[in-house]
């Protein structure tokens, strides 16, 4: 385990052997901050991104610095992140300050310069943000928010929102949620368990499509039962009452 202290120099294995041990650190110490400070770097998530890609960093690339060191801070640094988080959701001062509440960028149609200006946002990126949600009037906007995480919210005036089923008195049918079966040949027992159905129903259903489970890359079902087998070839669409 030489090659978690500081060396005068180390060998080829020895530098795999820091990087893998790095590597899966780093793993852990990214689950340990969870799902939240990978996908939305809020103000606390971005200074800790970088801090713990520094520390990691220098040891990789020099012999002379000791991992262990590096592995010490990095859980200090992660456990003063948990303590945070924690605490914010306690003191309403700190997680305003952590996480401030949405900033109004547009209100009925007219940008508010001043917070524009607060948010560090140019009008030629609020625009951009707009078109990336193929709004090309601003006039059009009644509520733009620039979000913690960084995400500018748009809401649209009512008579400039989409027309729905509902807006046209259309009768519409209950909301269907496929679900996976059979994926590259293998069945999922757990979710056919949830079904009320069984394996040997499954391969009942494959028998009558004359189709080996082997030969179904994908399989699925709705909330109706109809079943929908994907193969390499072509699409064969079922339904469980005509099968059965």
């Amino acid at each position: 385990m030489d090659f978690f202290h500081s060396q005068e120099s180390l060998t080829t294995i020895q530098w795999i052997l820091r990087a893998v041990a790095a590597y899966l650190f780093l793993l852990i110490a990214a689950k340990a901050l969870g799902q939240r400070s990978i996908s939305q770097l809020r103000f606390l998530d971005f200074i800790i991104a970088l801090i713990l890609g520094n520390i990691i960093a220098h040891p990789l690339s020099d012999e002379h610095l000791g991992l262990v060191g590096s592995m010490i801070t990095t859980i200090v640094i992660v456990v003063l992140y948990m303590t945070t988080s924690w605490l914010s959701l306690k003191w309403k001062f700190l997680k305003h300050y952590l996480d401030p509440p949405p900033l109004r960028l547009i209100k009925n149609g007219q940008i508010l310069m001043k917070n524009l200006r607060k948010a560090k946002i140019s009008v030629d990126h609020l625009f951009s943000e707009l078109r990336k949600q193929q709004i090309e009037d601003i006039a059009k906007v009644a509520l733009a928010l620039w979000e913690p995480g960084g995400i500018i919210s748009v809401f649209l005036e009512p008579q400039h929102q989409p027309v729905t089923a509902k807006d046209m008195y259309i009768p519409t049918s209950s909301f269907s949620l496929v679900k996976p079966i059979i994926v590259e040949g293998s069945s999922d027992d757990k979710m056919l368990a949830q079904l009320g159905k069984d394996h040997a129903w499954l391969e009942a259903q494959i028998h009558t499509a004359h189709l080996d489970m082997k030969d179904v890359e994908l399989a699925t079902i709705d909330n109706q039962d109809q079943l929908r087998i994907y193969t390499d070839l072509d699409t064969i669409e079922k339904d469980e009452q005509t099968l059965i």
